[in-house]
């Protein structure tokens, strides 16, 4: 096939002259860390997801780290959660000085599989952390009621998920409503809405959000926004061990404007997956992904399975020299340096942990084929019908015989 003398990325952030007038608006105010566009777009954030509260934080990964704090998780507890994600979230549990006990996932939505995590749970079980991955929701009924028949709490990684929803008690809700106890939204570039970086906590519990805001100013007990604003002298405490995990105005300014298109962009990402849906379908050796009844993804990712025999790295290789960017499947968090050799983790085969050989665990056999076998393919607003349909094109060039 003809090299392409421009490549097709993976994913683009959809930014115009509409973000840069926010930001302006931001600088040209004064106020450019935390403060009134922050707060601003924590209510915004609330009302579109239906969450009774919204806290804006530095990044998805601080996020998680609150969160699970909140939750109650400490040093010597267990959080169940899937090696088959980005590497922040089980940093998120080892942060919290506690073990991530790893199940396998779901083949057909490459989410925590919920038939595995009532085996795992134990005394020691503190919360189970989901991870929406690429958008796709988790089945949240079936986890939720785990949950709660267990008594351990629901932490949602929905880092990938604005904008998705899950069919809830007869009704298409918002992830992040929460449908579990907290959930952690991601606004990197690579996310379906953007801030540079950042991320929001949403949770219907009030004591919850009063201590994400405590602990993301270093514990201090009067934000810079209210010390600002006082008519008298007022000298602030700190009353615990807290960090610098705050979002700045600037970003929340442009989050502010991407969460007005979010709608647009929602459905335009969905016209795109059904169109590679209906197309992928010629091309042998490609199983395009699926979306059980109960969710409808905002497609932050468009992930295919290769068939046995395809070796992932020539296709993928293929389709770049033919000007298409791809990316492996999503890692797995198990077979990186980090976890191999020094920090802990089960995969609920006993009372000890994983005795398999180095990068390979028997329980986790789903989410190593799916790192092994799958490729991410392009997916953007500005995206064309004849940059997706050389995408398709490369891609059945790749896979030919």
């Amino acid at each position: 096939m003809p090299v392409s003398s421009k490549t097709i990325p993976v994913a683009l952030p959809l930014l115009d002259e509409r973000e840069a007038a926010a930001a302006k608006r931001a600088i040209m105010s004064g106020w450019v860390t935390q403060g009134p566009e922050v707060a601003a777009f924590e209510q915004e954030f609330a009302d579109y997801v239906g969450s009774k509260h919204a806290c804006a934080v530095s990044s998805c990964t601080t996020a998680l780290h609150l969160a699970l704090l909140a939750v109650g998780v400490e040093p010597g507890d267990e959080v169940i959660t899937v090696s088959h994600s980005f590497v922040a979230t089980v940093n998120s549990v080892r942060y919290c000085g506690a073990k991530p006990i790893f199940v396998d996932i779901d083949p057909d939505t490459f989410n925590i599989n919920p038939k595995l995590i009532e085996n795992v749970i134990t005394p020691k079980t503190r919360a189970i952390l989901c991870a929406h991955q690429m958008g796709m929701p988790c089945d949240m009924a079936a986890i939720t009621d785990i949950a709660k028949k267990k008594g351990v709490t629901v932490v949602e990684d929905a880092a990938c998920a604005i904008g998705s929803e899950v069919l809830w008690n007869d009704s298409w809700e918002k992830i992040g409503k929460p449908q579990g106890d907290v959930a952690c939204f991601s606004f990197h570039p690579r996310k379906v809405i953007t801030t540079g970086d950042g991320g929001m906590i949403t949770t219907n519990n009030e004591e919850w959000d009063n201590f994400f805001r405590l602990m993301r100013v270093h514990g201090m007990s009067i934000d810079s926004s209210a010390r600002h604003q006082a008519g008298s002298v007022a000298f602030e405490s700190y009353l615990d061990l807290g960090f610098n995990y705050r979002m700045t105005d600037i970003q929340a300014a442009i989050g502010r404007e991407q969460l007005k298109r979010l709608p647009e962009i929602v459905t335009r990402r969905r016209e795109l997956a059904d169109r590679y849906c209906k197309l992928i379908d010629v091309i042998p050796g490609i199983i395009p992904p699926s979306e059980p009844s109960r969710a409808q993804s905002n497609w932050q990712s468009y992930c295919v399975r290769l068939a046995e025999g395809y070796d992932q790295i020539r296709v993928m290789q293929d389709m770049l020299d033919a000007g298409v960017s791809t990316r492996r499947g999503i890692m797995c968090s198990h077979r990186e340096p980090v976890y191999i050799h020094k920090q802990p983790w089960s995969c609920g085969s006993g009372p000890g942990d994983c005795d398999c050989q180095p990068g390979s665990c028997k329980n986790l056999h789903e989410s190593e084929n799916a790192q092994n076998h799958s490729i991410l393919l392009p997916l953007y607003n500005q995206m064309t019908e004849e940059e997706q349909d050389h995408v398709l094109q490369a891609l059945q060039f790749a896979c030919r015989a």
